[in-house]
């Protein structure tokens, strides 16, 4: 059964292939706005893991978030989800995002 409330968790130790002068989307050699994406959408999905019949799974169709901060490499980045409403099979959730000194992005996410 999913309700609201529950929450998932990703972790990300920021290398060079997470930053977004590797990814394209600038040119600082920190954590990039795409990499962030990802890992709160896996956090999204690690909320759902265990809770879907064996031949369901999920798909992300929005998602909306503001970086707030940039994560050097070699930093840690803890992706949090908690899931806010369902709305027959839409999901929709809450994200929040922090590194060791801060909180680095947050926003909303719906899969279905």
């Amino acid at each position: 059964m999913l309700t609201p409330g529950l929450q998932g968790v990703a972790r990300l130790v920021v290398g060079s292939a997470h930053t977004a002068a590797t990814l394209g989307s600038g040119d600082v050699p920190a954590l990039g706005t795409p990499a962030l994406v990802a890992l709160m959408e896996a956090a999204a999905v690690a909320a759902l893991a265990g809770r879907l019949d064996a031949a369901e799974t999920s798909v992300g169709t929005r998602i909306e978030i503001a970086h707030l901060a940039a994560t050097p490499v070699g930093d840690e980045v803890r992706a949090e989800a908690r899931l806010v409403a369902v709305d027959g099979r839409r999901l929709s959730f809450a994200l929040a995002a922090f590194d060791s000194r801060q909180r680095v992005g947050e926003g909303r996410h719906e899969r279905v």
